[in-house]
């Protein structure tokens, strides 16, 4: 299995492998060893369209030249561009919708020449605790989420018109799933949906992110409960008074912020302004001490000035975020904003997001630098795929996969993956730290 996209994707390639395992499938990691090859796909932007639509054309070779028989594509860009998938590429030999995720086992199936439908209807689908799921990470650390869709009406993103609205899952269905997965070991568990803070808003029965944070923080086993894609004006005094007394909830925040400029944000169909992001990252700091912030940010939306995108940069130099990601604005049919002129150039779009995370370099070796010589508290991930003579791991500033990592160049004999660890901070660069393991922190709970 080939899983494209977010880690709400890899979720669902989870949901697919659990429930191939279940039919009798064995999941290679070589698609020249494998009989059926399944592509979960994204369509969030064109670039993650173009990865899929390479993906599908790369893995159809084997088809040709390995043991391939079937190859089966899902997700996102089935449930978009289902009648374009099935015209333009006849080596699909089957199309699984996001309603259909469970029943993967049965297109994979299929015998030649018979065809799977595939749910059309708006997306529905929610899995469960019960859902049978077979982590793609590392045993250690797992995404979980916590509700499916969106109600958000962002004027870039065309999500909510495949993905769905939104459905959250049950607090106890969360617990329940929280449970079995630090039963097998893990320890970190990192919630997901496409807006955490807007969980439970859809539901009848008092479920919010806050008491879903403060449900969870009595499952044992569990160390850190790391909370992404924090939608700014969902955020409550409830939920930050959560965030920052629960005990295995980790001090650590996503909160895609998209832009700073007043007119900018109105255009996005955001809201907000400089004054209230600022307001919000104080209360933040203020309410959970020693929090990490990431946030996203888009340059080069239609319309935006030299004077906005000045705007911008101020403000992520007054917010001196520990993480940031920059993207340019891409155009994405159905939505309110394609009917604007994309009328800032790509090359000026690139330079923007250049200069923009050019400020933020600056800040984060800045950050770094100030963690030289403190001893923090690390979690090892194991070693990385271009050396077995060091150890990587991330402390709890750190999410997995975005946000840099601790190279452990000394630790007191070997370690395994999973394990906390006390590291001394020797060097610091932009994005990673160096340190030495100095001792193990022993497992069954919050440190």
């Amino acid at each position: 299995m080939v899983s494209l996209g977010c880690p709400k994707n890899l979720v669902d390639s989870e949901v697919m492998l659990g429930t191939l395992q279940q039919g009798g499938y064995e999941l290679t990691a070589d698609p020249a060893d494998a009989d059926v090859i399944v592509v979960n796909t994204c369509t969030f932007i064109e670039p993650a369209r173009r990865e899929s639509i390479d993906t599908i054309l790369e893995m159809a070779g084997h088809k040709k030249t390995g043991r391939c028989r079937k190859l089966v594509v899902a997700g996102c860009m089935v449930q978009r561009n289902h009648d374009e998938l099935r015209q333009a590429l006849p080596e699909i030999d089957a199309l699984v919708g996001l309603n259909d995720i469970e029943r993967i086992a049965e297109a994979c199936a299929l015998e030649a020449g018979a065809r799977f439908e595939t749910g059309r209807e708006r997306a529905t689908y929610l899995y469960t605790h019960a859902s049978p799921r077979l982590l793609a990470t590392s045993r250690h650390t797992a995404y979980v989420k916590i509700s499916e869709g969106c109600d958000h009406t962002c004027s870039f993103c065309a999500i909510p018109s495949f993905r769905g609205l939104q459905r959250s899952r049950s607090i106890e269905s969360i617990v329940e799933e929280a449970r079995a997965l630090a039963g097998s070991g893990v320890v970190e568990i990192n919630l997901i949906a496409q807006d955490t803070t807007d969980y439970g808003r859809d539901r009848s029965d008092g479920a919010s992110p806050a008491s879903l944070l403060k449900a969870l923080d009595a499952v044992d086993g569990v160390r850190w409960i790391r909370v992404l894609y924090a939608y700014p004006n969902r955020i409550t005094p409830e939920f930050v008074e959560a965030l920052g007394s629960c005990r295995r909830t980790a001090r650590y925040l996503d909160v895609p912020l998209q832009h700073a400029d007043a007119a900018m944000l109105k255009a996005m169909r955001r809201g907000g302004s400089t004054d209230t992001h600022m307001k919000l990252i104080e209360t933040l700091r203020r309410g959970v001490p020693g929090i990490a912030l990431r946030t996203t940010l888009i340059v080069g939306f239609p319309g935006e000035t030299e004077e906005q995108f000045r705007t911008l940069c101020a403000f992520v130099r007054d917010a001196e975020f520990d993480h940031l990601g920059a993207f340019t604005y891409s155009e994405e049919k159905g939505t309110e904003a394609a009917g604007r002129p994309d009328d800032v150039p790509q090359e000026v779009k690139e330079e923007r997001r250049q200069a923009l995370m050019a400020i933020q370099e600056g800040i984060a070796a800045r950050r770094s630098r100030s963690l030289v010589g403190r001893e923090l508290l690390v979690l090892i991930d194991g070693t990385p795929e271009d050396s077995d003579l060091v150890l990587c791991g991330r402390t709890e500033s750190q999410a997995p996969e975005i946000d840099g990592r601790v190279i452990l160049t000394d630790a007191p004999g070997p370690l395994a993956a999973g394990t906390f660890v006390r590291a001394r901070i020797d060097e610091a660069h932009p994005f990673d730290l160096v340190g030495s393991a100095l001792g193990v922190v022993p497992a069954g709970g919050p440190a």
